[in-house]
């Protein structure tokens, strides 16, 4: 039996004991209440997918209730995809565009560095082999310097047996 207003204020349970315990939790409802929603939402699903079905089916159908009428929303349907081709369209070409460009972008880039690499080699391999010819040129300089030195040392030999 339900107690009444004047009851319930003054059980002991009206003074919470810790702050997660300041709303009272709902009555939990009786079987005879859980099997009565039970069946009215196994009654009002059904009946409200029958509805919405129905509203949706005169939604497709109403336009092309007279010649006219379907004529006019066949029109509005060619416009509408249209537009939206067009629109697909415009976002493709951007995308191309943009595209094209980072490529053209990314391949100069490549380019200018290996020009850039290119010409770092080519002025090393100019200062090496410029070193290498003087070396040479010194080596051989020296060698025949040399050369000469035991040549007019030989002759002097020579000549001072005679």
């Amino acid at each position: 039996m339900p107690s009444s207003p004047s009851k319930a204020g003054s059980t002991a349970k009206s003074k919470p004991k810790s702050k997660k315990a300041k709303t009272a939790p709902a009555a939990a409802p009786s079987r005879v209440e859980q099997a009565r929603a039970a069946a009215e939402s196994a009654v009002d699903v059904p009946v409200g997918a029958v509805l919405e079905v129905s509203d949706r089916v005169a939604e497709l159908v109403e336009p092309f209730a007279g010649r006219s009428a379907a004529q006019k929303q066949l029109r509005s349907y060619g416009t509408q995809l249209r537009r939206t081709v067009k629109r697909s369209e415009r976002r493709g070409a951007g995308v191309r565009r943009k595209a094209t460009t980072e490529a053209r972008k990314t391949r100069n880039k490549v380019e200018r560095e290996a020009r850039k690499r290119q010409r770092r080699v080519e002025t090393t391999l100019k200062r090496n082999r410029s070193e290498v010819e003087q070396r040479v040129r010194r080596a051989i300089d020296e060698q025949t310097s040399r050369a000469q030195d035991l040549v007019d040392q030989v002759s002097d030999q020579f000549a001072s047996l005679r």
